[in-house]
């Protein structure tokens, strides 16, 4: 049980990481942060990938937290 579990986790946190990393960058420096802040005043939304990949971060982030909760249950008893 603990070894599925902890495979369970390894691999969510590999997939954790790469949707993070797949993700598209924001704008550097100041005209970035000012348009940014526009973008999100206005209502800029993400599109296609952008979003699909933000719900799977949320997602695969919810799921690393339950199996480390459930992980360190199990390892302490």
């Amino acid at each position: 049980m603990k070894s599925v579990l902890m495979i369970l986790e390894a691999v969510v946190a590999i997939a954790l990481i790469a949707s993070v990393v797949l993700q598209s960058g924001k704008s550097a420096g100041m005209s970035g942060s000012i348009a940014g802040g526009a973008e999100t005043l206005f209502g800029g939304k993400k599109k296609g990938l952008d979003e699909m990949l933000a719900r799977v971060t949320m997602i695969l982030g919810i799921v690393f937290g339950i199996l480390t909760l459930i992980l360190g249950r199990v390892l302490t008893h």
